[in-house]
């Protein structure tokens, strides 16, 4: 009797550890993320933990490029920069004709329902899923959630197996949207009217993610696909993980589709249809005055009010398809991002090399190479981007300033989490259009930021009117330069180019 009552402990204790792995039932990552308490970091599995053993940028035949099982040993460094949800770019198959790039773009998918082979570790003695589901296994352990991406057209290779998948012109041939020379347009077909043979290569996709462990999907340019083609997905997905969370590529900027041929979904139609965030448009903020910044702010505060489920937004500063900030205007826009991510009301977001400052400007850039596991015989890149079409080093850059203050503004983030996701966002006025200027609140403790949108110039004699300081009170300073001092409901300082301050405000000082 006792035998049999263990037996049966143990089988319901198998089964509750296979549903865990298939469905995700210990899953939080849509409510995490809908709370705005996602630090998110993007990484490319095929570079992640690249061996560049010779130091020459590029992965070469007798070194080891980043897979599933040499990825974990960089989980620990990961949480120790605070993040808790990584974004895992396409770990689907890639095509190889028509390609761009000596190992294809990760976003042109040979198929959507199997593992990408050069993300295998060949020596491991696990089979590609169970790789996979490994890494995913120990980024839980970790508390760590796992976003896989869902690439957004399929590659050429596809189109010759599975031209039912496919828009075709009159001639038969394959729609190449925009410039996305190395993919091919899905046919989705439309609201009134879905491409079931599309949509359940989806659904196998959807499977396979689910099979793996994990957490979330996000869905690379979710607006060429029609809205009730997301409402089936997501019914379907949350059918068997309901906390499983869906993240739109949209933004409320984008307002037409890349191809005549394809469809067209708004950002917003996108998060009626059960998308749980987007992408907004702060990816902007290097070609914005401080007026523009400030409107997208309290734009996406309202967007997000305006539904009955929760909905979030994640802070896209710093993205795979954005040129690095520092080849853009210097070490201290990195820095900039790194605080705002950790003070804004929403979703903290970055790619792989951002803390320590990459360039991604890669020596042998664009030049000719002499083997390829694709068409494509030159190691296509886009200047000052993550590598996406090759076999290249792992991400990473040796800035110490910006690194420092990626640390200290994640720890800040992460001890001052309800602060940051419960408190007041307050706008502040500023007598300057480069500076713009807001107030954390909350249980009487008070968070300034001030930053200069001139990163070319120096901004002096700033006013920053803040109605809660007084002329005896005095701050601590957590980032940026202490050239700061109060007044009655004013703050007066100097501002660098492109630098960013962040100030506690502390009790009144004691007259003496």
């Amino acid at each position: 009797m006792k035998k049999n009552l263990y037996l049966l402990v143990f089988l319901i204790l198998v089964l509750l550890c296979n549903n865990r792995a298939f469905a995700g039932s210990d899953n939080d990552l849509r409510t995490l993320f809908t709370n705005n308490k996602s630090s998110i970091y993007a990484i490319n599995i095929r570079t992640f933990n690249a061996q560049d053993t010779n130091g020459n940028e590029i992965i070469d035949e007798d070194e080891i490029s980043g897979n599933f099982i040499n990825a974990i040993s960089r989980l620990d460094e990961i949480k120790d920069l605070g993040i808790n949800t990584l974004h895992v770019l396409p770990i689907t198959p890639i095509g190889r004709l028509k390609a761009l790039g000596t190992a294809g773009s990760v976003y042109s998918a040979a198929d959507f329902w199997s593992i990408n082979p050069q993300l295998v570790d060949k020596s491991s003695k696990l089979n590609d899923i169970e790789q996979a589901r490994r890494f995913i296994d120990e980024c839980h352990k970790r508390n760590i959630r796992v976003i896989i991406d869902l690439p957004s057209c399929g590659a050429y290779d596809l189109f010759l197996t599975h031209p039912e998948l496919f828009i075709k012109d009159s001639r038969q041939c394959s729609i190449v949207p925009t410039d996305w020379t190395d993919v091919r347009l899905l046919n989705v077909g439309s609201n009134n009217k879905l491409n079931q043979d599309v949509l359940n290569a989806h659904k196998r996709f959807v499977d396979m993610v689910l099979n793996i462990g994990a957490d979330g999907i996000r869905a690379d340019v979710a607006t060429i696909k029609p809205y009730t083609f997301w409402q089936e997905l997501i019914k379907y997905t949350r059918s068997k993980a309901p906390e499983f969370m869906f993240l739109a590529e949209a933004s409320d900027s984008w307002r037409e589709p890349p191809s005549l041929y394809a469809v067209f979904t708004p950002y917003n139609k996108l998060l009626q249809a059960g998308f749980d965030g987007y992408y907004g448009s702060f990816f902007n903020l290097k070609d914005w005055n401080a007026e523009q910044f400030m409107e997208h702010i309290k734009f996406n505060q309202k967007l997000l009010n305006s539904y009955k489920e929760p909905k979030s937004v994640i802070l896209s500063f710093s993205t795979h398809d954005e040129v690095s900030p520092v080849v853009l205007h210097g070490e201290n826009f990195s820095i900039m991002i790194a605080w705002l991510n950790a003070t804004l009301p929403f979703n903290a977001y970055c790619v792989d090399g951002f803390p320590s400052g990459d360039s991604y400007l890669y020596q042998w850039a664009n030049s000719k190479a002499e083997k390829s596991e694709t068409d494509d015989y030159s190691y296509f890149v886009h200047r000052g981007k993550i590598d996406l079409f090759n076999f290249s080093r792992r991400p990473g850059g040796n800035n110490e300033r910006i690194l420092d203050n990626f640390k200290k503004a994640a720890d800040f983030r992460f001890n001052n989490l309800d602060l940051i996701t419960k408190g007041e966002f307050i706008p502040l006025k500023t007598d300057n259009d480069k500076i713009f200027a807001y107030e954390r609140y909350s249980n009487k403790r008070s968070i300034i930021v001030i930053g200069n949108l001139d990163f070319k110039n120096s901004q002096n004699k700033i006013t920053v009117k803040v109605p809660r300081v007084k002329k005896k009170y005095d701050f601590e300073v957590l980032a940026g330069n202490e050239n700061v001092k109060a007044g009655n409901k004013k703050i007066f300082t100097d501002m660098e180019p492109g630098e960013i301050k962040v100030l506690e405000i502390l009790k009144i000082r004691k007259e003496i």
